[in-house]
């Protein structure tokens, strides 16, 4: 059996998935389109790793940059409900989908083009097995590409509150904004197969309600295996940090929506 972290296995199992693929955001056009310059092929075969519910599959194969290009997708994910809501709203033929982690993806040698990794690397286990496992499946000039979208505290007052009262909740568990992920830089595996890593920040801006920042927080792991009662208290935080009104940016206040200020960060990894 693939080894997944206890946190991402509870807080991303069975009855989340829906929320999960409902709140989270997409990811942006412009990331897609660096990509495609980056990548410059015409015909890709894909493995996306940690593909959850098929937000990033979804994003990339509507850009048109990325509509024709893709070969063949094949994407791997641990948790049956998210492989579940993958197929339910994936139906591109070119798209499959099947159980796997980061260093268990069953793939053929050499098969890969470009292994997308989005909004999960953090959550890898051991990192320089899973450099071992991507660079056996990608080809001689293939890459890895990992991105995440992550809540912009820096550019807004309330977002910084945000973040502080829902992070208390983390435990411990490897979130991205530690950093952690960085480690596979320093591996044996990664340093004999790939390059020095190439990185990538954007900001941007989310439009928001009040209830799409709510049910964003409640899709994070260690968000969802809480209490009820620890729940309700976190949402009645959350609530109130929204409605302070000086703090946020209106888009159009008489219906509620707001400027919710994000980044994207991408990290593409060359073969050797």
């Amino acid at each position: 059996m693939p080894v997944v972290h206890q946190v991402a296995q509870t807080g991303f199992g069975s009855g989340t998935n829906e929320l999960y693929d409902r709140a989270r955001p997409s990811y942006q056009p412009f990331v897609f389109s660096y990509l495609a310059e980056s990548v410059k092929k015409p015909s890709l075969n894909v493995v996306e790793i940690g593909a959850g519910t098929g937000i990033f599959t979804r994003a990339l194969l509507a850009h048109p940059d990325w509509t024709t290009t893709v070969r063949e997708l094949k994407a791997i994910e641990p948790s049956a409900g998210m492989r579940r809501v993958f197929s339910e709203t994936v139906t591109d033929k070119r798209v499959s989908v099947q159980e796997g982690t980061f260093d268990t993806t069953d793939v053929e040698t050499g098969w890969a083009d470009l292994i997308f990794i989005a909004q999960a690397f953090h959550w890898c286990p051991d990192y320089n097995l899973a450099s071992a496992e991507f660079a056996r499946i990608l080809k001689p000039d293939g890459a890895l590409v990992c991105v995440w979208n992550l809540e912009d505290r820096n550019r807004s007052p309330w977002v910084a509150d945000l973040r502080t009262r829902i992070e208390q909740h983390e435990k411990g568990t490897p979130q991205f904004r530690l950093g952690l992920w960085r480690q596979v830089f320093d591996t044996p595996f990664y340093q004999q197969f790939f390059q020095l890593p190439e990185e990538k920040v954007w900001p941007y801006v989310l439009h928001a309600t009040v209830e799409n920042v709510v049910e964003r927080v409640c899709s994070k792991s260690y968000i969802s295996i809480l209490s009820d009662d620890e729940k309700a208290q976190v949402k009645e935080d959350v609530l109130a940090i929204c409605r302070r009104r000086e703090d946020k940016v209106w888009i159009n206040e008489s219906e509620g929506v707001f400027e919710y200020p994000y980044e994207a960060f991408m990290m593409i990894a060359r073969k050797k």
